[in-house]
């Protein structure tokens, strides 16, 4: 569901069309945060079971893959999808999405 929003964002956002679903991308960002919150929390304490005493940088990490998809998201649809190219679109296009 994710990835299907993350589509049509950056297609309103990069192609140039209108996106009308703002109550479903809500829901979808939604879910996504409580995902990666009950997720981040699991692992956290699946760490703190085993007693490991670095668990913060796991659970920092365990949160911040949510980002690292998008972001990977960002380089399939530049390539792939939007039929960008030349130097200044590419450093305004990541630049804008980091």
């Amino acid at each position: 569901a994710i990835y299907i929003e993350l589509h049509y964002i950056f297609a309103s956002v990069w192609g140039h069309k209108l996106y009308t679903l703002y109550g479903i991308l809500l829901i979808a960002f939604l879910m996504l945060v409580i995902v990666t919150a009950f997720i981040t929390v699991a692992l956290t304490y699946f760490q703190l079971a085993i007693e490991d005493h670095r668990w913060w940088w796991r659970s920092f990490f365990s949160g911040g893959a949510t980002g690292l998809f998008v972001y990977t998201y960002c380089f399939f649809y530049y390539f792939g999808r939007s039929g960008m190219f030349g130097f200044l679109q590419t450093s305004f296009f990541f630049g804008y999405m980091l």
